[in-house]
Parts: C-alpha cells; sequence; structure tokens
C-alpha cells in the first residue's frame, strides 16, 4: 500500500505537529499507511510536549514535487557486464526498448547501450575476434557441453570452409584460434592435435573418442551445437560480453531521486530516448524512457491545520491530495478531484482529530491523547482564547483524562516553555509561528510570539522593527507584523514594519501608532488580527 504523508503549515506549531501524529496514528489503527511529517523546525513549546509524552519528532518533508521514483520507468531493467550481446538484445527486444544499462559486480552502472550501437557493431564489426563465456556461447547456440576447461574464452574466429586437406595444408592453428567444423574428422584431428582455444561442431556432428581424448590431454574445450557453420558464424560475435560494445561510458544518467521537472530541462536540449537510473552508490536501478515520464504516480499527502498554498509543501501542486483537516478560514488550495474537506469552527486542528476517534470509536491511548490536548491548549491559550468552543472544552477534559495531567498546570508549564527567548535570535522569534496570507494578489504575514515578560524585547524593539523591514522587503510583503502576546495581560503587543504604518493606523483608529502599541482582548491571531487585515486589503 501506497504511503501518505500527514503534514501541517510551514512554520509548525504545537496544533499542526500534534494534529499529524494524531491524525496519522488513527489512519493507522483503520489500515492505511500513513506517516506524519513536518515542514519545519519545531518550537521549544513543541519539543517540551513531544518530550513529556515521549513521542519522537516526525521527520521533517522538503517537498512533495514529483521525482524519478514516482515514475513507472523500467525498474530493474539493465543487464551484467559478461552476459552476451545476443542477450541484450533478446531483452530489449521483449520490453519493447530501444536501450540497455550495463551494469558490473553489485550492479554498479558501467555504460549505456542502445539498438544504434547493436547495428554498428552488426554492420561494421570485427567478425573474426571473440571474448566472451563458455557459458555464453553453450546458451546462445543452444548447444552441448562435451568438454570445459576454461570460463572465459579469448581468440579468432576459423571457419573450416576449404576442404579437408585444403584446409590442413594452407591453415595453421595455435591456441588463440577458435574453430568452427562440421563431421571433418581430419580437420577435427589436426584441431585438438594443434590445441585450439575451442571447437565448435556444427549440425550436432559425430565426435570420435579418440579426438575427445587428445583435445582432453591438450586441454582444448569442445561444444555441440544442432545449428549449421553458417548460423554459427552469423551468432558466434554475438556471443561476446556485451560490455565490449560500450562506446560511452559517462552517459546522462538521473538518480531515482531527481525530480522530474529537471529531466525534461535536460531532455530538452539533449533529445536522448533512453536514460539509466541510478542510486547515490551508481548502483543501477533500471531505465527511464523519456515517454514513461507520462506514467506517473504523485505523492499522495493530507493536510492538517492550513489550506493556504503559500502555507503549505513545495511542490503541492504536483502531489495527490486525499483530504484536507483545518478549521481556519477557506484558502486557495485546488484540487483536481473531489476530496473530504473537514472544515470546523473550533480552536484546534486536534480537537478535529479527536472528534474523528469518537466517531469512528478507535481508543486513544495515553501518548496520543496528550499530544491532541497539547495542540488544542496550544492554539486556545488553555482554553482562554475567543476561539475556544465547547467542543474544545469537551476534548479537553476527556484527553487531560487518558493522558492523566492537570491541563491548566501541564498547560502553563508547555507555554512557559515556548516563550523562553534564551538562544533566539530575532528572526527565531518571528519565524517561531508565522504565517502567510493573500488577498487580491496582496500578501501579508502574521507571526505571533507568546511572552509573559515583554519588558525584555522591548528592550531590543528597534531591532524587531529593522528585521521585520528586511522580511518585508526581501519577500515583496505589503505587511509583515509581529504580535507579542501575553495570555496573562489578555492582550499583545503589535510590532510592524515601517512602509505599513498606515495599514496598523486603520485597523487600530490612530494616527502615528507606536511600535510595541498593546491591543487589549488581542490574543487570537485568527479572530483578532487576520480578518482586519483582510477587510483592508479587500477594499
Amino acid at each position: 500500500m501506497k504511503k501518505t504523508f500527514i503534514f501541517g503549515h510551514k512554520k509548525p506549531d504545537s496544533d499542526s505537529v500534534m494534529s499529524a501524529i494524531g491524525l496519522s496514528y488513527l489512519k493507522r489503527e483503520l489500515g492505511e499507511n500513513t506517516e506524519p511529517r513536518i515542514l519545519g523546525n519545531v518550537n521549544k513549546e513543541t519539543k517540551y510536549a513531544l518530550d513529556y509524552f515521549g513521542l519522537k519528532e516526525p521527520l521533517y518533508l522538503n517537498d512533495v514535487k514529483l521525482q524519478l521514483k514516482d515514475v513507472n520507468y523500467h525498474k530493474g531493467f539493465f543487464i551484467q557486464d559478461t552476459d552476451s550481446i545476443y542477450d541484450g538484445y533478446q531483452m530489449m527486444l521483449k520490453e519493447g526498448l530501444t536501450g540497455i544499462p550495463v551494469v558490473q559486480k553489485k550492479n554498479t552502472f558501467l555504460g549505456l547501450i542502445t539498438i544504434k550501437d547493436l547495428s554498428h557493431i552488426i554492420i561494421n564489426a570485427n567478425f573474426e575476434e571473440l571474448f566472451t563465456s563458455y557459458s555464453n556461447i553453450m546458451r546462445v547456440l543452444k548447444g552441448e557441453e562435451i568438454l570445459k576447461f576454461d570460463d572465459d574464452l579469448v581468440g579468432n574466429i576459423i571457419v573450416a570452409a576449404y576442404r579437408s586437406t585444403t584446409f590442413i595444408n594452407n591453415v595453421t592453428l595455435t591456441p588463440n584460434d577458435i574453430l568452427i567444423v562440421g563431421d571433418r574428422h581430419s580437420v577435427i584431428e589436426y584441431a585438438v592435435e594443434s590445441g585450439v582455444k575451442l571447437l565448435i561442431i556444427s549440425g550436432d556432428s559425430e565426435i570420435k573418442e579418440k579426438h575427445i581424448e587428445i583435445a582432453r590431454k591438450n586441454k582444448v574445450n569442445i561444444i555441440r551445437t544442432p545449428y549449421d557453420s553458417y548460423h554459427i558464424a552469423r551468432l558466434l560475435p554475438l556471443t561476446n560480453y556485451i560490455k565490449t560494445m560500450i562506446r560511452s561510458y559517462n552517459p546522462t544518467k538521473f538518480e531515482e531521486s531527481e525530480y522530474v521537472d529537471t529531466v525534461l530541462d535536460i531532455n530538452n536540449k539533449l533529445k536522448h530516448t533512453n536514460y539509466p537510473v541510478v542510486n547515490k552508490k551508481n548502483q543501477c536501478l533500471g531505465l527511464l524512457r523519456i515517454t514513461d515520464l507520462n506514467d506517473k504516480s504523485p505523492k499522495n499527502v493530507i493536510l492538517v491545520d492550513h489550506n493556504e498554498k503559500l502555507q503549505s509543501v513545495e511542490g503541492l501542486d504536483e502531489a495527490n491530495i486525499l483530504e484536507i483537516f483545518d478549521h481556519h478560514n477557506l484558502g486557495n488550495i485546488t484540487t483536481n478531484t473531489p476530496i473530504n474537506f473537514r472544515n470546523m469552527a473550533v480552536g484546534s486542528t486536534c480537537t478535529i482529530v479527536y472528534t474523528l476517534y469518537k466517531e469512528r470509536g478507535v481508543e486513544i491511548p495515553k501518548e496520543i491523547a496528550g499530544a491532541l490536548l497539547s495542540g488544542i491548549l496550544s492554539d486556545t491559550l488553555i482554553l482562554r482564547s475567543p476561539t475556544a468552543t465547547d467542543k474544545d472544552r469537551e476534548a479537553v477534559m476527556e484527553l487531560s483524562k487518558i493522558a492523566q495531567v492537570d491541563y491548566q498546570e501541564y498547560g502553563m508549564n508547555m507555554l512557559k516553555a515556548g516563550t523562553s527567548l534564551e538562544g533566539m535570535s530575532k528572526e527565531d522569534v518571528l519565524y517561531n509561528d508565522f504565517k502567510l496570507y493573500t488577498v487580491n494578489e496582496k500578501t501579508f504575514a502574521i507571526g505571533q510570539f507568546f511572552t509573559m515578560n515583554f519588558e525584555e524585547m522591548k528592550k531590543e524593539l528597534d531591532g524587531y522593527v529593522h528585521t521585520l523591514d528586511e522580511v518585508a522587503e526581501a519577500n515583496h510583503y505589503d505587511f509583515v507584523a509581529l504580535y507579542v502576546t501575553d495570555i496573562i495581560l489578555n492582550g499583545s503587543y503589535v510590532i510592524f514594519n515601517t512602509k505599513a504604518q498606515n495599514i496598523v493606523d486603520v485597523i487600530y483608529g490612530k494616527e502615528n501608532l507606536p511600535e510595541g502599541y498593546f491591543v487589549e482582548n488581542c490574543v487570537s491571531r485568527k479572530k483578532h488580527v487576520v480578518p482586519l487585515i483582510m477587510e483592508i486589503f479587500e477594499n
């Protein structure tokens, strides 16, 4: 069963991380193959919660762009360098392909052979030289083993086409020769006495026992085949090791992790048909025919705690979105097919996940209950936020019992863990919980940070303003603000980029509102901040 990734937004907070963990556990209990992921570093608050309940931090997901591993290329299609040219041709013919990668031991990529190369060999190659194995000849010529002394066979091909006496009198045989002969016993005797490298008997002809004994004494390899001399002469060069055909030992190849759009860009310049696919150790995984890119299997994803494209993972347009679970306003994500979209007016996505457990009748283990509880307490500020609903309160009461914690005490300790400024730069504070929004082609960004000691930040207020100015200019944001929320005072201090002075003045109905202005009863970004800014940009 194909794996589905479940993840929240780019700046993971406790609700997005814990809802992904909780939903993934539920899905696995229901028989689905899911894995929670994160799109960025977890903050101190979330780390505190993960450690408290003994949960592993989800792995980082860089993107969900289409890669070659998502394409149905010809996996496992390659040939060993000591296999025959004939075998390579038959493999290409069977699969309807015009190329085949050649590998060495441990499937290490060596080179690429194409039908064009094969045609060149057949038309122009020297048919008098052989470099192959006994087993290759046996397989291609449907041979019978008479005597075998060597695995590898190297020599010059000679066909006994003259009369026996003429051949014996005019052709000098050596241990470097490979002789094709029929039922000419005098020539066979001459060959085994000369100690040729290999004797190929055509037409399943008889060979005398005394000649076999001489061949055994002189270590002459002998193979008997039903083919006539003409067909043997045509097929024998095709028994050569396929590595003898390689013209380019460094063709363009791709790792399986390569992005499909990169492959297309390169192919637009090269116009090749076939590309070997390898791993990081240069071990061949198969062959990509450029038309295979049409047969792809996008990554399956489920989004939690967001439905804005800007807040989501890179390459989302190339993924297969199965479901979305969110508690925010509707964003701009679109899908090609209908999906399950669960959007509820509650204070936390973890409350939605809790509801799913109840609906499916799945028992919630202690650590998962702790995860969901942490997400709700974080997003609702321990149920003090105006976004908190009766459903959130119901979930907190039951989850705290399962998790065996006093939710108020635990919640306060968790929030305190996330408010420490120790080791944090001004960028860290801004991006601790940072979200982007788009309205009428205008983009604004709101960061939120919880603290119980704004005085410490106030000492460096100019530095925070400078950081916001740099972020706004570098990313062409129309408005950037950091809301520093004090849950004890039930309000937030607002810091904004300099060029957004008029926007802030309109929002709060004041002129030249100062940086660090305290807004009473402002604790929810979703209810107290974003709607006010959207109203300005919509008009």
